[in-house]
């Protein structure tokens, strides 16, 4: 913000700071989009659309008003939609027992935004309730269910999980969320499948080596977090395979998938064995990651 403010000065330009939107302007109603940091977001976007409003000959509307916001801004707002950043889906074929929690954050403040929204979501399950498609109908009613967290993770080679992975899970134990394991997988989707509607064969010798470096920075991050030294050493693991053939390695905080479907198809036959418990995983480090997800779970 310092060099921008010194640039503006220099250049003699006028600099407007965005603040976050007051809820208050929303006439009793909520943002579309979840997550605290939204209505920073919120905020920028009021503000571009008044300096546009202004600057295309439309009404000069006053912002700074205290009562609500004008009704079409209202209603941006408040129906907006993005996949894959604060979502939070129910799965298909175990609504009451397997949430979904998905959001690309591939950088270390992202990592932290997402860590917040997900702890507070995951500490009310009310939150569903609030869902388009009202998963609730699918809940046991009356019941309160033990909740276990999980993390499905993977990002691009060019990122630095020794910068992501301690963001996220020190933001989430901040707020009392400790993850039960973490589940490492490749993406399927790669740069030239983007416009692919279908996703691609799964190749049975993929390289899982960046997977397993992923799941020693996080054995490492638990054991340093639990008051042991941090090892870089290799742990103990076991290896089997499921009925597709492909692999899975487990070890004491994490294991490693050598597919994306074979991590979804644990996740639910783990829920669907133990019906007393409802299973919220949180998918993120890569937007490629979100959308492959995105499209096994709604199938």
């Amino acid at each position: 913000m310092h060099v921008l403010e010194e640039k503006a000065s220099k250049l003699n330009i006028n600099l407007q700071v965005a603040h976050p939107l007051d809820a208050n302007l929303l006439n009793g109603l909520k943002l579309a989009l979840e997550g605290e940091h939204q209505y920073l977001n919120a905020g920028l976007a009021v503000a571009l659309c008044s300096t546009w409003l202004q600057r295309t000959g439309h009404p000069i509307i006053n912002f700074n008003q205290t009562g609500p916001l004008p009704e079409p801004f209202i209603k941006g707002l408040t129906t907006a939609s993005l996949q894959g950043r604060a979502q939070i889906v129910p799965d298909i074929e175990s609504p009451g027992n397997l949430v979904f929690y998905l959001d690309g954050a591939h950088s270390p403040e992202s990592m932290e935004a997402c860590a917040r929204w997900f702890s507070l979501c995951t500490r009310d399950d009310n939150h569903l309730s609030n869902l388009n498609y009202q998963p609730q109908q699918h809940m046991d009613e009356g019941s309160k269910k033990d909740t276990a967290q999980i993390l499905l993770f993977n990002c691009m080679s060019v990122r630095d999980p020794q910068l992501l992975l301690p963001r996220l899970m020190r933001t989430c134990a901040s707020h009392g969320v400790c993850f039960q394991k973490a589940l490492f997988v490749p993406n399927i989707s790669v740069y030239h499948k983007v416009g692919s509607q279908a996703l691609p064969t799964v190749d049975p010798q993929v390289d899982l080596s960046w997977q397993f470096g992923l799941q020693r920075a996080w054995e490492s991050l638990m054991q340093s977090d639990k008051g042991g030294e941090p090892s870089n050493t290799d742990q103990a693991c076991e290896e089997v395979k499921d009925e597709t053939g492909m692999s899975i390695t487990s070890f004491k905080n994490g294991s490693v998938f050598s597919s994306l479907p074979s991590a979804i198809k644990w996740l639910r036959d783990t829920a669907q064995k133990d019906r007393f418990v409802r299973f919220q995983v949180l998918v993120t480090g890569s937007l490629h990651l979100v959308g492959d997800v995105l499209r096994l779970i709604k199938k």
